[in-house]
Parts: structure tokens; sequence; C-alpha cells
């Protein structure tokens, strides 16, 4: 396995069976990342549900050159199947708390990269700790060299974007778990 394949995933974790496994049995790239998160999973899993909003990424390249919202604005007990998600995928399942799980529906992203579902959950790593794990499945190319190409080019370039979102959601939620515990 490469770095650009797995990603600050323990072994148990790529191990592990997630919702876009089940979804997209079929795509046979399989790609994780993983960081640990300050922050109870509660409040971990409230920031993935931002990913409503925005890519929490590089925003210059992957939201327009906007400022990914860095307050929590989205009520996770909105996302239902079908909500769009980083303005080019649709949610397909959620399971409040633990994962949200959503494939590329947007054309120009299908025509570069193909079929693609990513799962984002969220697990519990001790008192007041969690860890965001992120498993993408690939499905095999559509017919052309845009495709090839893309998905030559995904697995590294998603560990760029997908490693800057991680760690940006993961310093949200610490943060707001740090004020929360600065209140009480």
């Amino acid at each position: 396995m490469s770095v650009a394949t797995v990603w600050g995933a323990r072994p148990d974790e790529v191990a592990g069976r997630y919702a876009c496994d089940d979804e997209a049995a079929d795509h046979p790239v399989r790609l994780l990342r993983a960081v640990d998160v300050a922050a109870p999973a509660d409040v971990a899993f409230a920031w993935l549900c931002q990913l409503r909003l925005a890519p929490y990424s590089y925003d210059l390249l992957d939201n327009g050159g906007r400022r990914s919202p860095r307050t929590r604005t989205v009520d996770p007990a909105d996302l239902v199947p079908g909500t769009t998600m980083m303005q080019i995928f649709a949610l397909t399942s959620v399971v409040p708390g633990e994962h949200l799980t959503m494939r590329i529906v947007d054309r120009r992203a299908l025509a570069v990269f193909g079929p693609v579902t990513v799962t984002y959950a969220v697990h519990a790593d001790g008192p007041d700790r969690s860890r965001y794990v992120a498993v993408l499945r690939i499905g095999s190319p559509q017919r052309g060299r845009l495709v090839s190409v893309g998905r030559g080019l995904l697995a590294w370039g998603d560990l760029v974007m997908m490693r800057k979102q991680l760690l940006t959601l993961a310093a949200l939620a610490g943060r707001e778990a740090r004020e929360e515990q600065g209140a009480r």
C-alpha cells in the first residue's frame, strides 16, 4: 500500500467495513484517509455535516475562492439522502453521529473521475477524542482518455485535498471542544 492509497489510517480502520464498501462494492479502487480529532465524536460529526456547505480543503481551488465557514450552521438532523454535499456529491446515507456517505452526481466531476462514493466516519477514540476516517470507492473508468487520466491522478490529488480537508475539520472541531470546556 502506498501513502496515496492509505494515509493516517490504523490497521483496524483499514480492515473495517464502511457504508461505501456496501454501496459501491463493484468499485475496485479503495482509498483511506484518517486523522485524530481533539473533540468528542458528537462535535466531530457535527463538523462533518458542514460538508453540505463547502469542501473545507483548499478554498481557492475547490470552493471558488470563498472561504469555507468557520462556524457551524448545518443542523445534522437536516441531512437526508439526496442532500447536495460539497456541490458535486449527493448524500446517499447518513447515520447521525457515525457517518455520512455520498456519491458524485455532478456530470463534470463524473466525466473526469468516473463514479466515486465516499464515507466520512467518526469513531470515538477515548475521552473527548475521536477519529475521522474517510473511505473512497472509485468505480471502473468509463470510456475515454479524460476519465483514465483523471483516475490516474485521483489518488494523489485526493490525498492532498482530503488531507487538508480532514485536518481543517479536525482543527475546527477541536477549537469548538476547547471553547465548550472553557465555558464550563
